[in-house]
């Protein structure tokens, strides 16, 4: 099993993007990336702490490969606005991929040139992993234990469209 922890907006958003793949053995939304020594909802979306709304996805290389997670990553939220992801505003939403391992890098350089080599003007930034805070319960698995929650409904469903459409073949169902 292998460790990787994305940021790409609103963490509701992204964990249910990933939970969808196969491979995936667990995602966890929390915090990462902030100056504070500690991390809670409230104080993150206030952008008191500097940290970024993350999952920490722990998934199986042989059933899905890292440069695959990655694809999925920046193909369902946009790595070219800085600081946004549609209305979510603030550093807390910043586009940002969080290495567990040094072997990880390569990958994730070569992802992202790919697509810089395309025109896309990624701004999604680069790190090795550093303190993760796991985030509330209320807010694990948190679309699927709300499904009618109204943000949810306008937010999530065009992200899992993109991963129909391109990644069909690694999704559960």
């Amino acid at each position: 099993m292998q460790n990787i922890i994305l940021g790409g907006g609103c963490f509701w958003c992204t964990e249910s993007v990933f939970l969808s793949l196969k491979g995936v053995q667990s995602v966890v939304s929390g915090y990462m990336g902030g100056e504070a020594t500690t991390a809670n909802y409230q104080a993150v979306c206030g952008g008191d702490t500097g940290h970024v709304e993350v999952i920490n996805i722990t998934f199986d290389e042989s059933i899905l490969p890292l440069e695959v997670l990655l694809d999925v990553f920046f193909g369902t939220h946009d790595p070219t606005t800085k600081d946004r992801q549609g209305n979510d505003v603030g550093s807390q939403y910043r586009s940002v991929v969080f290495y567990t391992n040094e072997a990880q890098k390569p990958t994730i350089d070569r992802t992202i040139n790919k697509l810089r080599d395309m025109g896309v003007n990624i701004v999604t930034e680069v790190h090795p992993a550093v303190e993760f805070y796991q985030a509330e319960e209320v807010h694990q698995d948190f679309f699927n234990r709300n499904p009618t929650q109204a943000y949810c409904n306008f937010a999530i469903p065009p992200k899992l469209a993109k991963l129909r459409k391109s990644f069909s073949q690694y999704m559960t169902s």
